[in-house]
């Protein structure tokens, strides 16, 4: 193992996540977190020149749609039962006074 994960570090991401990790429970993590490390060691080892990125697994057109009102919300028949209404609101009574 290349990787050698301090105490501090830890004690750190302990405290990141909110957890009270036992003294066992952090060997356990900085084990499994210098496997974690070495393995993306061992990726970076890998030739990926000519490999283009990408961000999904499947390709992905235009996923976005034009914006089309197919429902109106209904806010004349909401206000058609209102007591009382001014401007496309409802009108309320007063309830603080200045």
């Amino acid at each position: 193992m290349a990787n050698v994960i301090r105490d501090e570090t830890i004690d750190y991401v302990g405290i990141l996540a909110k957890l009270e990790l036992s003294q066992e429970e952090k060997e356990a993590a900085k084990k499994d977190m210098a496997s974690m490390l070495d393995y993306i060691d061992k990726l970076n080892e890998l030739d990926t020149t000519g490999v283009e990125p990408m961000s999904h697994v499947f390709p992905v057109n235009n996923v976005f749609r034009e914006d089309v009102v197919e429902n109106p919300d209904g806010s004349e028949d909401a206000l058609a039962n209102a007591p009382e209404s001014r401007d496309s609101a409802y009108v309320v009574p007063k309830t603080v006074d200045q």
